[in-house]
Order: structure tokens, then C-alpha cells, then sequence
């Protein structure tokens, strides 16, 4: 009975904020993009090709959002702005003259209906992977919420309605079929390959010619947090967001292709791959843990496990769920719960050559402790404090 009061509250907040708001997406071409990892990357790519074509574009993602080339946070700690704020946002981007808005839909914010009195043009599926068990009860309830997703974009009262889908997902035909007798693109790769690839097709779906689209996407420079580079040389040192099993094993291959042979002293040396990486607490996703530990285990060198968000949480246990998860995989791991000096063990350990990846962090701004305490927190600034205090001996061997 609660749970039905809750639905029945949300979805009047999005019916009456689309009325308030004079329904401002019924005036735009609206897409929106969902997916396990990759959709923030995507949302940024696709705004990136309109606004390259001189489409006056919004773009809402779970980092900012982005009207007529104008940047502001992310006003939610959500992926999805709830009570309104998108219809606002909508508004606002309209009275600007924007044309597209492109959005990032999460699971949880379909379960809460925000997507709802939104009309969509458009629904595109990055890939589908398990992640927020806990919240959804199961990886079907997971997946289940973004098929809900495609079907109401089906149903929606726009006279043309596009579907992307990832041939290379194994859920794309039940995607497929949620998308109905609409139509369907399909592009396929992983990882970055596979945002790049979507938008692509939705450039092209949306009339852009291939020239435009591919200047844009050659020019895109990248986003704070993923798969951002700190350092090219001597070693590299990245930030990434990834923050499920999936996503650290793509990001650890991809920097392992990467790895280099150096010469040091008289000794040719293959690269390592050094990685420091957590779980977040408060309950969430706890099955992950030790699959994140096993990912580190199979593709990393060196592995330091650390403290991430642990809320109320203990954070010793969460870094022995996941540090046991690389142990079974028989690897020895550095266990240090102080993030910063996680970085530093790391930047000390790295030799020409190497590969340091930090994860689960990206661009976040501060670490989510116990009774709502937050301390202020940036990877990429840590790093690079590091790296400057490491000795120009020690970077040089």
C-alpha cells in the first residue's frame, strides 16, 4: 500500500511539474540514454555532434547539465533530477531556443517515474550489466525498469520514435521488442567504442551528415573522471569512474593493451598495471565486492585496495570483501584505508613504463562518510600532488 501511495505521488509530481511547465518537451527533440556504464560519455558525445551541426542543444547528465553550450551542476546527488527539476531545466533550455535535449536515464529513476510526462522521441541502450541488486531485489528487476523505459518511450505521442541498441548486449532482443514496430539502429562494440558508436548512429538517424559527426567525435575531449589521463610519460596515471566488475575489467584490458616495454638499466621491462580501487558502502551492491577484487586479481600487477564512499558502513570490511575477491585470484594486496595515501603507494610504486588507474571515484567531489559526513575529495588532484612529490629519480629509473 505504501509503495502504491509513492507511485501514485511521483507520477503526479511529473504529470503536474510537464503541466506547469507547459509541457516543454512536446517542443523538442528529446533523447534518452541508459545503460549499465557509459551513458554520462554518451549523453556528452551525442550534445557534442548537435551542437557541432549548430543545433541549439540541452544535455542533463549525472555530472552537469548543459543549455545552449552553458554548463551548471548537477543540482541532485541523482542521475536523474527528480521532483520537477527536468521539466525546469526543459523549460528554461526551450526559452533559450533549444531544439534536442539529450538525457541520461537511470533505473532507478524510471522506478521512481521521473521519465514519465517526458515525451520522448528517442531511446537509445548503451549495454546492460548486474548492478543496484540490492535496490531492485534482482538483476531481472534491474533490467526490467530500463525495458519500462523503452516501452513508455514507445508509447509516446511523438510522431517519429527511434530505438538504438547495441547489438553486441546480450539483452538487445528484448530491447528490440520493448522498442515495438518503431524504429531501430543498431551498433555494436564495448566500452569507449561503443559510445562512440551510438552516438554516431543517432548523428546520422538525426540528419547530420557523417563529416560533421566525425569532426565532432574527433574533437571531443573527454570527460573529468573517465578514463581521464593525469599523466602520459614517464607512466601513465588515469582517473576512471568504473565502479562495477564489468566496467573495471574493460577499463583495466584497454589499459593493459597500452602497456609498454621500456628499457631500464640494461633490462628490457613489460609495463604493470597498478591499481587502486574500493566499493562504496551504505548497503549498496555488496555482492560486487569480492568480483571487483577478482577483476584487480586477473588483470593488475599491483593492486591497492582502499577506502571509497563507505557511509555508515565499516570501510575495513568492505576493503577485505573486495581485497579477498583478488586474493582467491592469488594475488598479494596492499590493504590502506587512507585514500590519499592509497594514490601516493601507487605513484611510489610505478616505474617507466607502468600503468596507474584509480577507480570508482572519477570526477566526484568529496567521500561519503558515517551520519551523513562528507569530506571534500578529488582523485585526479591527489594524483597529481603526488606525482609531483615523487622524486625525479624515482620517475626516471
Amino acid at each position: 500500500m505504501i509503495n502504491k501511495i509513492k507511485d501514485i505521488f511521483r507520477r503526479s509530481i511529473a504529470k503536474w511539474s510537464a503541466l506547469f511547465y507547459g509541457n516543454p518537451s512536446r517542443k523538442m527533440t528529446v533523447i534518452g540514454v541508459t545503460g549499465t556504464k557509459g551513458k554520462t560519455t554518451t549523453v556528452e558525445l551525442i550534445g557534442s555532434i548537435l551542437e557541432a551541426a549548430g543545433k541549439k542543444t540541452v544535455i542533463l547528465s549525472s555530472v552537469h547539465y548543459r543549455i545552449a553550450g552553458e554548463d551548471r551542476l548537477n543540482p541532485t546527488p541523482n542521475t536523474m533530477y527528480g521532483r520537477g527539476r527536468i521539466q525546469k531545466i526543459l523549460r528554461e533550455a526551450l526559452d533559450m531556443g533549444c531544439e534536442y535535449a539529450v538525457i541520461e536515464v537511470s533505473s532507478q529513476g524510471v522506478v521512481r517515474h521521473i521519465h514519465e510526462a517526458i515525451e520522448w522521441d528517442g531511446a537509445l541502450l548503451i549495454n546492460i550489466h548486474p548492478e543496484h541488486i540490492e535496490s531492485h531485489g534482482s538483476f531481472e528487476n534491474y533490467r526490467e525498469a530500463k525495458l519500462d523505459f523503452f516501452r513508455y518511450v514507445a508509447a509516446s505521442p511523438k510522431p517519429r520514435r527511434m530505438f538504438f541498441i547495441n547489438r553486441d548486449d546480450n539483452n538487445r532482443d528484448m530491447f528490440a521488442e520493448a522498442a515495438g514496430d518503431n524504429e531501430k539502429y543498431f551498433f555494436g562494440g564495448t566500452f569507449i567504442k561503443a559510445n562512440y558508436a551510438a552516438a554516431f548512429e543517432v548523428g546520422r538517424a538525426l540528419g547530420i551528415s557523417e563529416e560533421i559527426i566525425q569532426k565532432a567525435l574527433n574533437d571531443f575531449p573527454g570527460l573529468a573522471g573517465r578514463m581521464e589521463m593525469v599523466q602520459e610519460e614517464p607512466f601513465k596515471v588515469v582517473v576512471d569512474y568504473a565502479h562495477t566488475p564489468d566496467s573495471l575489467e574493460e577499463v583495466y584490458k584497454f589499459l593493459g593493451l597500452g602497456l609498454k616495454i621500456k628499457v631500464v638499466g640494461n633490462e628490457e621491462r613489460r609495463g604493470r598495471l597498478i591499481c587502486v580501487l574500493g566499493s562504496a558502502g551504505g548497503g549498496r551492491d555488496r555482492w560486487k565486492r569480492p568480483k571487483m577484487g577478482e577483476a584487480a586479481g586477473k588483470y593488475c600487477d599491483e593492486i591497492i585496495v582502499t577506502n571509497e564512499d563507505p557511509y555508515d558502513e565499516d570501510p575495513i570490511s568492505i576493503m577485505d570483501e573486495v581485497a579477498k575477491g583478488a586474493e582467491s585470484m592469488g594475488k598479494e594486496v596492499y590493504r590502506i584505508l587512507d585514500r590519499e595515501e592509497a594514490i601516493d603507494k601507487a605513484i611510489a610504486l610505478a616505474l617507466p613504463g607502468d600503468a596507474v588507474v584509480m577507480t570508482g571515484k572519477g570526477s566526484e567531489k568529496c567521500i561519503h562518510l558515517s551520519g551523513g559526513r562528507k569530506l571534500a575529495w578529488s582523485d585526479k588532484e591527489v594524483a597529481e600532488k603526488s606525482i609531483k612529490d615523487k622524486e625525479p629519480s624515482e620517475a626516471s629509473i
